[in-house]
């Protein structure tokens, strides 16, 4: 397949929780392209051939959707609380499976695969007892391949866990006693602890964190940038410093400030991110907030950017507070009850669904709603409902093909097939 690629915009997803009952999620389409370069001494009717079958991205045009459909993706297999899916980039075409209690399961991406094995246990370690605790996040390296290195983020007692593990030597699997705890940050309540982990085109780790939780933000600490909650993080794991086990990249948008804020932190004004992502050929990071009362929201994150909690909720006023804040705006926002726990996903750049080649695919954990939103060369967005299901969408994923997958929090996978 031959993909082309016209003028480009790039979005970024932030992570909302599909356990925050406070706000309502939303499906997110996705897409991904690919730039092919035909060779000058291709014979004139090789080209011609080649470019009828090419599937060509045009942010000039509008968003028609088709009739869709879900489809169980491994109907033998089910899991506990499923919460993310993902696939390392190692050729092997291995799914694994993120279940909240701590157990991190893989399998063939076959639709005929009966059994999903433990790659890594970490129940002994991670805290899952309250609705937004348990193991939130995992991230393979980018050369996993190579150095075996995977990361997680999970909750203990009273913190988020940032770890690093291993692959042990000679196996597939994860190596328990390979922990190597990153970063620790003190949780003042249980709910809104984010958690998602993405490597990023450059090859930094973004990990996207909530406010601390209660309701309102109450201690503030999602504008307060002496501290990490409420932010989109991003760290270099290949380097260390003398008092971290990462380094924090030249360009992060703090380094070195003699204000007091973190340098780790890439955005903030966030509330609880629940997965975000990265449009590779667009060169942007998408992300999802959950609102509090009234809002869900998706936002384009900018290095240094301010999303507005706890002073707006997507684009209405949070406090009566008049500030002189430069706040960035969300890209698309929908009321409760159409929605209450957004959940972001991808843009789709696989094969199965042309139809939404470079959509955003979304979705919301409470209505179980899929959405796919379109941005043209000038950021006009078009958001149309794909489906409507009694699924609880707590992630989407995507294999190693670029095919989007739905993830329910009941234990099933599924994919979208167009009509």
């Amino acid at each position: 397949m031959i993909i082309k690629i016209l003028p480009l915009i790039l979005i970024f997803t932030i992570s909302c929780s599909p356990l925050d009952l406070e706000s309502e999620p939303q499906d997110i389409e996705v897409e991904e392209s690919v730039d092919i370069k035909v060779e000058d001494e291709m014979e004139e009717d090789e080209a011609e051939e080649e470019i009828d079958n090419e599937l060509v991205l045009d942010l000039n045009k509008s968003f028609t959707p088709k009739e869709y459909t879900l489809v169980e993706a491994y109907p033998a297999l089910e899991f506990e609380q499923a919460l993310l899916l993902t696939s390392p980039r190692d050729e092997t075409d291995k799914v694994y499976l993120v279940e909240k209690t701590g157990k991190i399961k893989y399998f063939n991406n076959d639709s005929a695969v009966e059994n999903a094995d433990i790659f890594l246990d970490l129940s002994s370690k991670v805290d899952s007892r309250a609705s937004e605790k348990g193991l939130l996040g995992l991230a393979f390296h980018p050369n996993y391949k190579e150095n075996g290195y995977f990361y997680v983020n999970y909750t203990d007692r009273d913190n988020t866990i940032l770890a690093r593990y291993s692959r042990m030597n000679g196996s597939e699997l994860g190596d328990i006693n390979s922990e190597e705890i990153l970063l620790k940050i003190q949780q003042p309540y249980s709910n809104h602890n984010g958690g998602h982990l993405v490597f990023g085109p450059d090859g930094y780790l973004y990990m996207g964190t909530g406010d601390g939780g209660s309701g309102g933000d109450p201690q503030n600490n999602s504008q307060n940038r002496g501290n990490l909650l409420g932010k989109i993080l991003r760290i270099d794991l290949d380097n260390s410093s003398d008092d971290k086990a990462y380094s924090i990249p030249d360009d992060n948008p703090f380094k070195g400030n003699t204000e007091g804020y973190r340098e780790e932190i890439f955005a903030y004004g966030l509330r609880n991110p629940w997965k975000f992502s990265f449009d590779s050929m667009r060169d942007l990071l998408i992300a999802a907030d959950v609102g509090q009362d009234r809002m869900e929201e998706i936002n384009i994150i900018e290095s240094g950017g301010n999303y507005g909690w706890n002073l707006m909720e997507g684009t209405l006023s949070y406090k009566d507070t008049n500030t002189s804040l430069e706040l960035i705006p969300p890209i698309w926002e929908y009321e409760h009850p159409l929605g209450k726990s957004i959940t972001g996903g991808y843009a789709y750049y696989g094969e199965n669904n042309p139809s939404l080649f470079g959509v955003y695919i979304y979705g919301d954990f409470i209505s179980g709603r899929i959405w796919g939103l379109w941005l043209d060369g000038d950021n006009n967005v078009e958001n149309h409902e794909l489906l409507d299901t009694d699924l609880m969408i707590s992630s989407f994923g995507l294999d190693g093909k670029g095919e989007i997958y739905v993830v329910d929090f009941g234990g099933k996978i599924y994919t979208i097939l167009e009509q």
